[in-house]
């Protein structure tokens, strides 16, 4: 992907909160579609999207989805809508994640469960990590998206399968709200 593309439309497969079900476990699947997060000319929004090789990871959970969580105030005052979290996990992980990771849970990133890489794929960032058992998964990423058009890319460098590390910082929280700032 790159600057001025426009996004793929995929239906993510989601779980969400429904107390009208009762129970322990109150939750419903619900389709939802890349127009409808990253917006489309009949839907104007304006959203940071960031994806990263996996939930529960150290620099996932340590300082990527923390540091934009921490943030979105300033994302909110720079003219962003929403902030989404995206990896290749299904909803469970990522809905559990969510829970986890920031002390009382996220209140302003949303998580979008990429199950089947069908998004990640899509858009150029599905790579190979079965040097570390993982399979199928995201190259760590972030972007800017207005009305479903790439604005502005941030891309890790060194993208390819089995890359033996994790670059983190081109799409920091830190880069992409310095952007918006501008």
């Amino acid at each position: 992907m790159s600057q001025g593309m426009t996004l793929p439309v995929v239906t993510f497969k989601t779980r969400v909160r429904d107390e009208s079900i009762g129970g322990d476990n109150p939750f419903r699947w619900q389709d939802v579609s890349s127009d409808e997060l990253f917006g489309s000319e009949s839907n104007p929004r304006r959203v940071v999207l960031f994806s990263m090789p996996g939930a529960f990871t150290p620099t996932c959970s340590t300082y990527q989805l923390p540091g934009f969580e921490k943030l979105a105030g300033d994302f909110a005052a720079a003219g962003i809508d929403d902030i989404y979290c995206m990896s290749v996990n299904d909803s469970f992980v990522m809905n559990k994640w969510a829970q986890m990771c920031v002390d009382g849970g996220l209140n302003a990133v949303k998580v979008v469960p990429d199950g089947s890489g069908e998004f990640t794929e899509k858009v150029g960032m599905l790579v190979d990590k079965d040097n570390l058992g993982f399979g199928k998964r995201s190259w760590r990423y972030a972007a800017v998206i207005k009305n479903g058009v790439v604005e502005q890319w941030f891309e890790e460098p060194g993208k390819s399968d089995n890359h033996p590390e994790d670059p983190y910082g081109v799409s920091s929280p830190e880069t992409v709200l310095e952007y918006l700032q501008k």
